[in-house]
């Protein structure tokens, strides 16, 4: 069995590594920035003086808006009369560092500045030169690498050497991710085919440093590689017949229009199948690993009892998991489902819009894949363990004994003496070596008897001589003494 997982794995390790370099893009492609949403320019810049100012004499004058459908008053009126901010700030960065420029935020905004704080912003060199820079953003790098540190932290804390491994994995995972999916899919190669190779991988990397190279974690990776092909397909299948375009956001547009040669619905294909491949991984170790441990608890235990001990581990991961997945999606989506709650839209009309029906796809496809790597992950992994089980002894005629003795070394008999001395000393007609000397006036070592009620003694001149002594029967716990 060892023997046909080599078969599989070697020549698919192979075909991955040949595709990372066929495919490696060398870097993104170079475009003409647009100037339009992400495609700005963007440089680090600082607050240095917040001040409060007339929101007329900066014509920043709240607009009034209508009253809402409950009749309830907006609740931009809660802000009418309150100061507006004028915020000075200053570039740090670029080749305009040190130029200041101004910004008004309105008392209704949901963003405010303070003095000192790090904001990113926008450059437009095309533009005038008083309206080349626009706050974008904040700065949050501070906060984020501190959440990361405390994340390492845990997982080093909790998990030691496999925490460590695993923060690698991660990190090998990002390379893969940023230097040979992202270009490749911009340098105009088929997302699926990109998203194949690279996903696979990541699988290798992650799975083979993490826990191993053994057979446990080679039965996990044919079991995730089974799964992400059933995705892929079903994914191809339902994407084509539900006539699902990709193009559903801002975001997707855009990328579209910097770079027409990439196919869209592909790149949809290609999310579906990365997106799965961590709830994967996660589920067929789990899986193999339940295999193994229950096989070490009962090393006799057959496949078919192994495998259903093993499933009714597997139907609860399936349950829990299931349920992430679509909680996973619904929190990333919220948004979108309170627009269609608000729009009063029919549970039909939400689910078949291009929009939900795509993030459905996502779901439900990923979910089957999920549900079919526990039993394909478990039956592989208990026919592995079957097969290796080391196989009973010989029994019967013939057998080699257990012998605690090095192989090839025999004992003497025993000699007469060495069987007295090891008799117990409440045989009838018997007595022990370790009785003391002078009693029925014998001396010496004791030999067996040869009659019963006489003993033979070995006396200090070497003679022996069979001397009467007195016996008791056993039964009924009284005796009686028995003459020559």
């Amino acid at each position: 069995m060892r023997k046909v997982i080599a078969a599989v794995l070697i020549p698919f390790a192979a075909a991955v590594a040949v595709g990372l370099v066929v495919l490696w893009p060398g870097g993104a492609p170079p475009h003409k920035p647009s100037g339009v949403g992400f495609d700005q320019p963007t440089e680090r810049a600082r607050v240095i003086k917040v001040a409060e100012v007339n929101c007329a004499d900066v014509h920043a004058e709240q607009q009034p808006q209508p009253p809402s459908p409950t009749g309830q008053q907006p609740t931009g009126g809660a802000a009418k009369g309150k100061p507006c901010q004028q915020a000075t700030i200053k570039v740090t960065t670029g080749e305009n560092t040190g130029r200041t420029f101004q910004t008004v935020v309105t008392p209704d905004a949901l963003r405010h500045y303070s003095t000192g704080q790090d904001v990113v912003v926008a450059y437009s060199p095309k533009a005038p030169k008083e309206l080349q820079y626009s706050v974008s953003d904040v700065d949050r790098s501070v906060p984020m690498w501190i959440l990361a540190g405390i994340f390492a932290l845990a997982v080093v804390v909790v998990g030691r050497l496999r925490g460590v491994l695993a923060l690698v994995a991660l990190a090998a995972s990002f390379v893969v991710l940023t230097l040979f999916i992202l270009p490749a899919i911009l340098q105009g190669s088929d997302p699926l085919v990109v998203a194949v190779v690279g996903g696979s991988a990541i699988m290798l990397i992650a799975l083979y440093m993490c826990h191993g190279l053994t057979a446990r974690t080679s039965v996990a990776v044919l079991g995730t590689l089974a799964s992400l092909l059933l995705i892929g397909l079903l994914g191809s299948v339902f994407i084509n017949w539900a006539l699902l375009t990709g193009n559903t956001d801002d975001t997707t547009g855009l990328v579209h229009g910097l770079y027409p040669n990439i196919e869209i619905r592909g790149l949809l294909l290609a999310g579906i199948i990365i997106g799965s491949l961590g709830v994967l991984d996660d589920v067929t170790v789990t899986q193999t690993a339940a295999i193994w441990e229950l096989r070490e608890a009962d090393p006799s235990a057959g496949w078919r009892k192994l495998y259903g001990a093993a499933m009714r581990i597997g139907r609860d991961h399936i349950a829990s998991v299931v349920n992430t997945l679509v909680l996973a999606y619904a929190g990333a989506a919220l948004p979108l489902l309170l627009l269609f709650s608000i729009a009063q839209s029919s549970v039909g009309t939400v689910a078949t819009s291009e929009v939900v029906a795509e993030e459905i796809v996502r779901t439900l496809v990923g979910s089957i894949g999920l549900v079919a790597s526990v039993p394909l992950t478990t039956l592989l992994a208990a026919l592995v363990v079957a097969a290796d089980r080391k196989k009973p002894g010989p029994r019967g005629r013939g057998a080699r004994p257990d012998l605690s003795e090095p192989e090839g070394a025999t004992s003497p008999p025993p000699t007469p003496g060495a069987r007295a001395a090891a008799a117990p000393s409440d045989i009838p007609g018997t007595r022990s070596a370790a009785a003391p000397s002078g009693s029925y006036g014998t001396q010496g070592a004791t030999a067996p008897p040869d009659t019963y009620g006489t003993q033979q003694t070995a006396g200090a001149s070497g003679q022996s001589a069979a001397t009467p002594r007195p016996s008791s029967s056993h039964r009924g716990g009284r005796g009686r003494r028995r003459r020559r």
